[in-house]
């Protein structure tokens, strides 16, 4: 046993009081003469051995009493088998707020709250003088009082950085010299937490993980949302794929989904899906108008309802712009002119309009002779900005270098000039295309018999793509898309006219140019984010005009700003601190709205797959004892298991309890110590 204050050992001088009163209670007594004891009705009939005992054990109560009031004041304590706590160093506290901390445990409190509720005790296992910093808020140190003020002040945010990522911060800080003593009070979610990192601390690093888990639980949330066709129309049904994935231990059966397009119910069903697997399902649902709409999923999820509502939006795509440069009138003109979903302009090759060019999603270089310098650099700059060029070839060029420039220009690899046999072309078939190819998928219906094929005759030949879409019958290419940039080229091998092919005749001619212009639409816009994603990019029209045009992000009554720059008509923003819950956030400039983001938390805060306390110190090993691992599902909390472990057992709580057990004894030998016995009255003459 060992004293936390000796110096209140002085108290033991008070061990002279109760012997002084004994002293003063034992001193010889006067003899006092009466006249008449007729009036005594009873006298104490007791010994003097029975007298000195009493007085005995009164005094060994009042000593017992001091005594132990003196130890309770120097704080004895057993010693810990390890004693390593060292003062002056401040204990540093990571405290988990991501979204899958408001799991509930047995005891039905979040695991969130018993965290907080845990590291609130963690300064009663230190001195006074111990510093605190809490790692969430930032890297000041606080007295004890302030950081439990601190504590109070957090809250669950979609945008916690993961528990990796902040290990990772405080390494950095430990090989910078700031070592000490840390906690960490987390779910350690497998997705995200490898105890591997923790080997990174130097041995001197004091590490305490506390694990916080909740009861097994299904949890059923949305895993993905994807449409079967990104090019979104009116009226018109659109297939919408919904992958579910359970991310709890127990198997979820006939789960409840509701879909909303607006505040309209459009899709219902129910869903099974086994623990740690997944369940997909296709609905149909439709956009009544071309505007943004705000749609959710919600699953019926007890009692886990954090991650049941899927927020996203839908929009109906706008017109297509095409622009077609070309010679003179042509069948892309009559395709896509009469069409109310393309935005069609043809523009002469020796008079090109470079701003309907760069507006343009599709640009059809329609058998142009020559592409001079001008032309063949913004076809370029169009095609990295994201933009579709569709190429097809004059038979008889004016000037192929300028072609073969245009193709080295766009990276489309060694491309060859083959000229037709005694300048007549031969006519070749086309070969039948492929079914499973994910250009033609939902564009052909089942046939019985094999399809008439097209002819063609190629002036162009290459050996490799990266999209092959049509191909001749001895196997050379037709139809080919290349990837340039953040944009696509497609070139056809062969002219429309001139007798070398009958493509523009044929019925493939109309699904595969209008595949090709659908293709060539890009939503900038997703239909959902995520709360912690670090950066958005958008598609704007204009640029900030001065410093008051700020890009804002609105809900309800909240407006955040966050850091931004516009720059090539391209939005980019970090998605602001403050964000913290998902919705519907507009995004606005000068009052005005732009459009509506929707966010969600990350879909891994909902795998609830963990590491529990005792799989943790496996992982850890015995040749780590820097790392230990408290269960703060324990009896004791987690301050009184570092404290046993390493300040020792406090016993000045036993002492107080034996302080006020020998209070209690001398009270009852003060009352009940004394026997009384009646004595039976005898007349005055008798006693006489």
């Amino acid at each position: 046993m060992a004293l936390t204050y000796p110096f209140f050992l002085l108290g033991l001088l008070a061990l002279a009081v109760p012997i002084v009163i004994h002293l003063f209670e034992l001193r010889k007594p006067k003899k006092a003469l009466f006249s008449n004891t007729s009036f005594i009705q009873e006298v104490k009939l007791v010994t003097a051995r029975q007298q000195k005992l009493k007085h005995l054990l009164i005094l060994l109560a009042r000593l017992g009493f001091v005594l132990f009031l003196v130890l309770m004041f120097c704080q004895p304590f057993l010693p810990a088998p390890k004693q390593e706590q060292r003062g002056g160093e401040a204990v540093k506290v990571l405290l988990d707020t991501s979204p899958s901390m408001q799991v509930q445990g047995e005891d039905e409190q979040s695991a969130f709250d018993k965290a907080v509720e845990e590291a609130r005790d963690i300064p009663l296992a230190y001195s006074a003088s111990t510093s605190f910093e809490l790692v969430n808020k930032s890297s000041v140190l606080l007295a004890a009082s302030l950081y439990r003020d601190a504590l109070e002040q957090l809250s669950i945010s979609g945008q916690t950085a993961p528990v990796k990522g902040t290990v990772n911060k405080l390494f950095d800080q430990e090989r910078n010299g700031l070592q000490g003593q840390t906690y960490i009070f987390s779910d350690f979610q497998k997705n995200d937490f490898s105890p591997q990192l923790l080997t990174q601390f130097d041995t001197a690093q004091q590490v305490f993980l506390v694990p916080l888990a909740g009861k097994e639980s299904k949890n059923v949330y949305v895993d993905s949302l994807s449409l079967e066709d990104a090019f979104v129309r009116t009226d018109a049904d659109i297939s919408m794929r919904i992958r579910l994935h359970n991310g709890g231990s127990v198997a979820a059966n006939e789960c409840q989904v509701k879909v909303f397009i607006g505040e309209r119910q459009a899709a219902s069903f129910q869903a099974s899906v086994e623990a740690g697997g997944s369940s997909t399902t296709t609905v149909r649902v439709r956009l009544a108008n071309t505007d943004l709409q705000k749609c959710r999923i919600e699953v019926e999820d007890f009692p886990i309802t954090f991650d049941n509502t899927y927020y996203f939006t839908l929009q109906a795509a706008p017109k297509i712009r095409i622009t077609e440069l070309a010679t003179g009138n042509g069948p892309a003109q009559r395709l896509y002119g009469n069409e109310p979903l393309f935005d069609y302009t043809l523009s002469s090759s020796s008079n090109v309009n470079y701003q309907l060019l760069g507006a343009a999603n599709l640009v059809l270089l329609q058998e142009v002779s020559r592409v001079d310098a001008g032309l063949r650099e913004n076809l370029r700059e169009a095609v990295q900005k994201g933009k579709t060029l569709v190429i097809v070839p004059p038979a008889n060029p004016a000037d192929k270098q300028t072609y073969n420039a245009l193709f080295r220009d766009l990276g489309l690899g060694p491309i060859q000039w083959e000229p037709a046999p005694n300048g007549r072309p031969v006519l070749r078939d086309v070969a039948a295309p492929n079914a499973q190819n994910p250009f033609f998928r939902d564009v052909f219906a089942q046939q019985n018999r094999p399809p008439v094929m097209p002819k063609a005759a190629p002036v162009l030949r290459w050996s490799r793509s990266g999209t092959e879409v049509l191909r001749m019958r001895d196997g050379e290419a037709f139809l080919a898309g290349f990837p340039s940039g953040q944009g696509m080229v497609y070139l056809f091998s062969t002219p429309f006219s001139g007798g070398y092919s009958d493509f523009t005749k044929h019925a493939l001619f109309v699904p595969v140019m209008y595949r090709l212009a659908m293709q060539s639409y890009h939503n900038d816009q997703q239909p959902a984010y995520r709360l912690n994603q670090r950066t958005l990019a958008l598609a704007v029209e204009g640029g900030v005009g001065g410093s008051e045009r700020v890009y804002k992000l609105v809900k309800d009554s909240l407006t955040f700003i966050p850091a931004q720059r516009v720059q090539a008509g391209e939005l980019r923003f970090d998605v602001p601190p403050g964000m913290q819950t998902p919705g519907f956030y507009r995004l606005v400039r000068d009052e005005r709205p732009i459009t509506t983001l929707a966010f969600n938390f990350d879909k891994r805060e909902s795998d609830l797959s963990h590491y529990s306390a005792q799989e943790l110190r496996v992982m850890i090993g015995p040749n780590r004892p820097n790392i230990r691992v408290y269960d703060a599902n324990g009896r004791e909390s987690v301050a009184q298991q570092y404290k046993a472990e390493r300040v020792g057992t406090p016993l000045w709580r036993y002492c107080l309890a034996l302080a006020l057990a020998c209070l209690l004894i001398e009270v009852l030998l003060l009352r009940f110590g004394s026997r009384r016995q009646p004595v039976s009255r005898q007349p005055l003459s008798q006693a006489a």
